[in-house]
């Protein structure tokens, strides 16, 4: 029996339409009807291909992998990881902006110049000494006036600093598959991510990840939830570096 058949007859058997199938897996209808019939012409390519089978299985109540690995040996095998993230992290990158420590340096620079600037126009100003000494002989000692403490410099407040290194944990709310790198593109992970689990990576300066279906994990980064990032079936790119998450990355669980 054919992928197609296998996903019509077991859609038949859980009670659904072409048309409920399609609402649930956002896939559209001349799409699954399509793949129901082996046609995959309209998926826009085998990796759109695989990640609509599995979205299928999924909600007709199915393991997706058989089907999928099938297809694979029927259209030239799995994808390569390396290919998948040149396709798709220049397009969507997350923009990331420097954040630079205060320079203390300058900072105490200006302020030692400013106290030693008042302590000369202290001196300056102080030129009544000889009529201050004409008083002290002809009466009564005059009272020494009151010395003016010198300004203290203000010590600015530091900033936070960024988290050390990027630490990157993924909880599989569905079977996902990923595919994460850090510093320099090195591989940490290519796989399926198991309904229910959760793994964790850590990089010194930089972590991306390709998600084969965005409302399929929950993504925590640097000890903070961000939650799902995209809707179920959307392929996404991610990258983080130790100052995420930035607060527009937060998303609704």
């Amino acid at each position: 029996m054919s992928i197609g058949e296998t996903l019509a007859r077991e859609r038949e058997r859980a009670g659904l339409t072409i048309t409920e199938v399609s609402l649930r897996t956002r896939v559209r209808e001349t799409v699954v009807s399509g793949i129901e019939h082996d046609d995959f012409t309209t998926c826009g390519g085998n990796f759109y291909a695989r990640g609509h089978i599995r979205s299928i299985a999924r909600v007709i109540g199915i393991d997706p992998e058989p089907l999928v690995r099938e297809f694979d040996e029927a259209h030239g095998g799995a994808p390569q990881p390396v290919s998948a993230v040149a396709a798709f992290e220049p397009e969507t990158s997350v923009p990331l902006r420097e954040r630079r420590s205060p320079n203390w340096t300058a900072a105490m620079a200006l302020a030692l110049v400013l106290v030693v600037g008042y302590g000369i126009f202290h001196v300056l100003s102080g030129g009544g000494g000889e009529h201050h000494a004409a008083q002290q002989v002809a009466g009564t000692p005059a009272a020494p006036a009151p010395s003016t403490p010198a300004p203290r410099p203000s010590t600015p407040t530091p900033k936070a600093t960024p988290h050390k290194g990027v630490q990157i944990k993924l909880k599989a709310r569905r079977a996902t598959w990923v595919d994460v790198r850090g510093d320099k593109g090195r591989s940490l992970f290519t796989g399926t991510l198991a309904a229910g689990s959760t793994r964790a990576w850590s990089a010194r300066k930089v972590i991306s990840i390709v998600i084969g279906n965005g409302g399929g994990v929950r993504v925590i980064v640097n000890g903070r939830d961000i939650g799902a990032p995209g809707a179920s079936g959307n392929v996404l790119t991610m990258r983080f570096t130790p100052s995420d998450p930035k607060p527009q990355d937060t998303q609704s669980a």
